[in-house]
């Protein structure tokens, strides 16, 4: 299925075919195509990059895509990283973190950082990080493929 090039995000380079490689979703997912290109939110003479999942109900295009910009989506993928090393060595505390020091990293970026942290805020932490640690060693297979690829691309870029 074509991603449109009629709409407000214009697509640049497009992946189709996501629908068929979106991890345990794949080939039973509304998320058929990725996209990096020009952001819908653009002003006249202002052009912004972005990614977006393009979502499929099979009726009609989706309001519910999602786009973001090209720097979001990195810090997502850092902290999606960050998390996966944390969860490799939870298994330490009793509560898979440190209660008295729930920052997991602070990560530098354009003179701040980025503090990562467990969500001491949510009244289900225990459980919830039980459950994500479940995920990520569930999804340990599709991730782990991921994490190589991009691993792979960074050193080729010279990262």
């Amino acid at each position: 299925m074509k991603i449109p090039t009629t709409l407000k995000h214009k697509p640049v380079v497009v992946v189709e075919n996501y629908g068929n490689v979106d991890g345990r979703y794949a080939y039973k997912t509304d998320a058929q195509g990725l996209s990096i290109g020009l952001a819908q939110w653009n002003d006249r003479g202002k052009v912004d990059v972005s990614a977006k999942v393009w979502r499929y109900t099979g009726e009609k295009w989706s309001r519910q895509s999602e786009e973001l910009p090209l720097h979001r989506a990195l810090d997502l993928a850092i902290l999606i990283c960050r998390s996966e090393l944390h969860f490799r060595e939870a298994y330490r505390f009793e509560k898979l973190y440190d209660e008295k020091n729930p920052i997991l990293d602070r990560i530098g970026l354009q003179g701040d950082a980025m503090t990562i942290e467990v969500c001491t805020e949510n009244e289900h932490i225990d459980e919830d990080l039980k459950i994500l640690r479940d995920a990520l060693t569930k999804d340990g297979e599709l991730i782990g493929e991921r994490m190589a690829v991009l691993s792979r691309l960074l050193k080729e870029l010279g990262y």
